[in-house]
């Protein structure tokens, strides 16, 4: 199925960004302050909070980590993030949106559009992307003991717009209005996902040669690398010997 794909990609770069656990929970943390500083430090009243402390659980985040993290934001030192976020093209005109959260948006854009010259891409304009990925609710869930057909239909019942089981792993995609039904779905059932949030899927997926990926990693791992930045989307179709070098 077309999903395939998306979600093989996906996971490709989540391995290799989990590669780097000292990087993920620094953006784990910012992710914490921004939701803090916009909504409170109270889960129960911040949705957002309530989000990023259950992906910092899923990854394994120590409980001490997330309560400091908490309590620096909600005091008058801590420091304060905006969303931004960029739409351009890699090489071979491969669609990339990054989304970053940065206390200073001046060294941020030049980061970002210094790294795109580099790696033979260019910032495009805001909203030049649109058509090319679309904002969904992804739930990244053990399987466990769930039974297949049972875990399905409850998932349809709370809004799902498709459930793929793969490798221990369930992926539920909703429609973003959806999300918080789901969420609330999954609550009711006393299941808490590894990993849950707005990504964005690509709607056409785009093939590339060795040439391309060698440069095109590039330019992904250094997005990856900078400290503002959050979240990397591209819409290269899965290929395992390209993004394995086999």
């Amino acid at each position: 199925m077309a999903g395939h794909s998306k979600w093989a990609n996906i996971r490709h770069r989540k391995g290799a960004q989990d590669a780097k656990r000292g990087k993920i929970f620094t953006k784990l943390i910012k992710e914490i302050t921004v939701a803090v500083k916009s909504g409170g430090p109270e889960m129960e009243t911040n949705p957002r909070l309530r989000l990023a402390i259950q992906n910092a659980r899923g990854q394994n985040m120590p409980k001490d980590n997330i309560d400091r993290a908490i309590k620096k934001a909600s005091g008058e030192d801590g420091a304060s993030y905006t969303d931004v976020t960029f739409e351009g093209y890699g090489p071979d005109g491969i669609a990339v949106f990054v989304e970053c959260a940065t206390d200073n948006n001046t060294r941020t854009v030049a980061n970002v559009r210094s790294f795109f010259k580099k790696h033979g891409g260019n910032l495009g304009k805001d909203g030049c992307l649109e058509f090319v990925f679309d904002r969904k609710g992804i739930f990244t869930i053990d399987q466990n003991e769930l039974d297949e057909d049972e875990f399905t239909m409850e998932m349809i019942d709370g809004g799902a717009e498709d459930v793929e089981f793969e490798e221990g792993l369930i992926n539920v995609t909703t429609a973003m209005e959806d999300f918080g039904n789901l969420q609330k779905k999954l609550g009711d059932l006393n299941i808490e996902p590894r990993e849950a949030g707005l990504q964005r899927l690509p709607t056409t997926m785009k093939d590339i040669d060795a040439g391309t990926w060698e440069v095109f990693s590039k330019l992904i791992d250094s997005l990856e690398d900078d400290d503002d930045v959050q979240k990397v989307y591209h819409n290269v179709e899965f290929n395992e010997e390209l993004m394995t070098g086999e």
